[in-house]
């Protein structure tokens, strides 16, 4: 029977699916991506530079580790504010808010990033922007994208993991270009303001608009809070992301205190996020035609499993294999999560709610990672453990993600 559903579901798919896009469609996409790039290298910019920035400002491991955590712990608590955001102004000037809060925060690291506070301070703004987008843009492609959600969700993934890879490898050639790590930091206000300028044109030029309108008569979110499912979902996120935080805060710390020299460490970072935006992209399109996403869950989480075992066992005999097979399996499994919670509901208003939840909880739980992370290494001196701590939690997780039943979407509330 369940094989009947799965296959019944992958014909229906893939008869809307097979049109070719549109000149609009692939205008809609251009922007996804335009927007995608501004959410990660407020993060993996910090990471290359942390040693410099450490010297520069004093702040302690702990101290350098909440410039990774505190933003991703804002992600968490500034979505569950999608909701009330969406009511009050609207997803499409709630995206362009959550743009504005990014570019003011990378730009004011120019003046402030002397202070460890500024820049704690500016993490926590460019956060809450982040949230703001990552929580309203899913429900604006769930209605604009309905039979294409994986592909609109895979270039959304791969847009941020791409943006991420930029800021980890830009970030120290313009420090080195210009003689100031705080440009490095500051530049990324740019492209943040040209995404500005591309979501209210296309908005502008869009007669029908994107932003969800209030309609009576479909079902509305139930107390996601009191539902078993949105914590898994949520918690499942949380654990899975926690992997990447953490290699974003610390893998180039790793490799310099193995004798890497900073811009190298940076390119390891950069090569794993391209790695996880080509992953964010296909596996999602692989999966695609399957309504059972369990096993593509999997194959995502094993791969992540794999390069954290090459970084606790090898870490000097191929540092690219083992960050590119991480990367795959993190940016894989954090678009295929999002595409799974999605698959939840069929109207874009519930399951826009139900990924908020998740990336609300999720973010919050992922944020406390690099945090022991950074702890561990002050008082044990290297990251084995935090490898070892990580490799355990997705092998839980691979267990976990056989409760993704797709015979269980119309039963979660």
């Amino acid at each position: 029977m369940n094989s009947h559903s799965s296959a019944t579901s992958a014909r229906t798919d893939a008869t809307p699916a097979s049109h070719a896009l549109t000149w609009r469609d692939a205008l809609w996409l251009g922007v996804i991506v335009v927007i995608g790039i501004n959410l990660r290298p407020l993060l993996t910019s910090i990471s290359p530079l942390m040693t410099t920035i450490r010297a520069a400002t004093g702040l302690s491991f702990y101290g350098a580790s909440l410039l990774t955590s505190l933003p991703v712990v804002a992600m968490g608590i500034g979505a569950f504010g999608a909701g009330a955001l969406t009511r009050t102004i609207g997803e499409t000037r709630g995206v362009a808010l959550g743009l504005l809060a990014i570019g003011l925060a990378c730009g004011a690291r120019w003046a402030t990033a002397a202070s460890g506070a500024g820049l704690l301070l500016t993490a926590a703004l460019a956060g809450v922007g982040v949230a703001a987008i990552q929580a309203l843009l899913p429900a604006v492609m769930k209605q604009r994208f309905h039979t294409r959600v994986p592909l609109a969700m895979g270039v959304f993934s791969a847009s941020i993991m791409g943006g991420g890879g930029l800021g980890a490898r830009l970030s120290p050639w313009v420090s080195n270009a210009t003689g100031s790590w705080h440009a490095g930091l500051a530049v990324w206000a740019i492209p943040a303001l040209i995404a500005v300028i591309c979501w209210l044109g296309l908005n502008l030029r869009s007669s029908a608009g994107v932003a969800a309108q209030p309609a009576v008569t479909r079902p509305v979110a139930p107390l996601l809070w009191r539902k078993r499912r949105a914590w898994t979902l949520g918690l499942y996120f949380g654990i899975v992301n926690g992997g990447y935080t953490t290699l974003v805060a610390w893998l180039p710390a790793f490799y310099q205190q193995r004798g890497v020299s900073v811009t190298d460490s940076g390119s390891l970072l950069a090569s794993m996020t391209m790695f996880q935006a080509a992953a964010a992209l296909l596996l999602p399109l692989a999966a695609a035609p399957f309504r059972d996403r369990r096993p593509w869950l999997v194959l995502g989480l094993s791969a992540q499993f794999v390069g954290l075992l090459g970084l606790i066992l090898w870490p000097d005999a191929a540092p690219l294999v083992w960050v590119g097979v991480a990367g795959a399996g993190l940016g894989g499994t954090f678009s295929l999560t999002l595409v799974t919670a999605m698959d939840h509901s069929a109207d874009h208003r519930v399951a826009g709610k139900l990924v908020a939840f998740t990336q609300g909880v999720g973010f919050i739980v992922a944020a406390v990672a690099p945090v022991f992370a950074g702890i561990v290494r002050g008082w044990s001196g290297g990251f084995g453990a935090a490898w070892i701590m990580l490799a355990v939690s997705i092998a839980a997780m691979i267990a976990v993600s056989c409760l993704f039943s797709p015979r269980s979407y119309a039963r979660w509330y």
